[in-house]
């Protein structure tokens, strides 16, 4: 069931992925030593492999960097650790865990990114994005949207960052 969700979603996201590929290159996303993530690998069956994590992130960071980059921008981000919404506990009844989501589990990244305009950086730096007041997010409409509150935090993180040009923290 799980696998014919994720076939169907790969399926409505195909003719999306196709219109937004001319302006994907302006976002170019790594990942840094994808193994030690905090939480991003599924140990108890409770989400998607670390693989399909992964290419969700890069997917997301192409489709928001695109959304806010204006001609002539390149934005370049190493992710270096991603921290999902939730915990990832196991499940006593059920064959798959479950993650279990409160106010004190927020997603987190760590991200080093350099934005550059024809060439030159403008803005560069490493920080973690983060947000405690996910949960006020939370409605009807989230529930069956996956990396949902992942989602939003860097939506806010991109409009802040690269289109307000608020200075990261500290």
């Amino acid at each position: 069931m799980r696998a014919a969700g994720l076939a169907l979603l790969a399926a409505l996201a195909a003719p999306l992925s196709l219109a937004a590929s001319p302006a994907a290159a302006q976002v170019r996303v790594t990942f840094v030593a994808p193994e030690r993530y905090t939480d991003a690998q599924n140990r108890f069956g409770s989400g998607p492999s670390l693989r399909v994590v992964l290419a969700e992130m890069r997917r997301l960071f192409e489709t928001l960097g695109d959304a806010v980059l204006a001609p002539g921008q390149a934005l370049d981000i190493a992710v270096l650790d991603i921290d999902l919404a939730g915990l990832d506990q196991p499940s006593f009844g059920a064959a798959q865990g479950v993650r279990v989501v409160t106010d004190i589990t927020p997603p987190r990244f760590r991200l080093r990114y350099a934005l550059k305009e024809r060439g030159r950086t403008v803005l560069a730096a490493e920080e973690t994005v983060s947000d405690i007041n996910f949960l006020l997010r939370a409605t009807r409409l989230s529930s069956g949207q996956t990396f949902f509150y992942e989602r939003e935090v860097l939506r806010d993180w991109f409009q802040a960052r690269f289109v307000q040009r608020r200075p990261p923290p500290g």
